[in-house]
C-alpha cells in the first residue's frame, strides 16, 4: 500500500479518514479540495487541476481525498489501493452538518452555513455516482479494494493496520 485513493460521498468523511490513515502509514497526504479551492471560495481552472493531479499520481507514494467524479478513474488507475466509504445518505447528510462552523484542514476556508449544493451532491451520490464508482471498482479489481459500509467497519480496519509503510 503505497498509493492510495480514498473515494465516497460528500460528508462520509475521506478527509478524517485520510488523516488518520496517514498519521498510520506515513505516506504523503493530498486533500483534493486544496488544490482545486482558493480561500476566496473561487476554484482553479481544470486544466491547472488536472496538471496538478497528474504531477501527484506520479509520485511514488500518496494518499489522495476526494470526490471529483471526473477524475475518479484516473486516482484508481494510478493507485494500488482503494478506500471507498459506501456510507448510507443520513450517515453522510450528518457528516456535512457537522462539519459547518468547523475549522478543517482539507478546505481552505471554514463553512458558515450548510451549501445547497453539497446537499444536493449528497442527496444525489447514491443514484448517480455510487453506481459509477462501483463499475470502475470492478475494471481495477486487480487493485486492494476497501468498500466500508459504516464508520466502525472503516476504522477497525484502519486500527489493525501495522504500522508505518514507507
Amino acid at each position: 500500500m503505497k498509493r492510495v485513493a480514498v473515494i465516497g460521498c460528500p460528508g462520509s468523511g475521506k478527509s478524517t479518514f485520510a488523516r488518520k490513515l496517514h498519521e498510520k502509514t506515513g505516506l504523503p497526504l493530498i486533500h483534493l479540495d486544496n488544490i482545486w479551492w482558493k480561500p476566496d471560495r473561487t476554484h482553479i481552472a481544470r486544466e491547472a487541476f488536472d496538471a496538478a493531479l497528474r504531477e501527484i499520481l506520479a509520485k511514488p507514494a500518496w494518499i489522495v481525498d476526494g470526490n471529483y467524479s471526473r477524475t475518479v478513474e484516473t486516482r484508481i488507475a494510478a493507485c494500488d489501493t482503494v478506500i471507498f466509504l459506501d456510507f448510507d445518505e443520513q450517515t453522510c447528510m450528518d457528516g456535512i452538518v457537522s462539519r459547518v462552523g468547523q475549522a478543517r484542514a482539507d478546505m481552505p476556508w471554514t463553512e458558515q452555513t450548510l451549501d445547497p449544493e453539497l446537499v444536493a451532491l449528497v442527496k444525489g451520490f447514491r443514484a448517480e455516482q455510487r453506481p459509477e464508482i462501483l463499475t470502475l471498482l470492478k475494471r481495477y479489481a486487480d487493485r486492494e479494494i476497501r468498500v466500508f459500509c459504516t464508520r466502525d467497519e472503516a476504522y477497525a480496519w484502519l486500527n489493525g493496520l501495522k504500522g508505518m509503510y514507507v
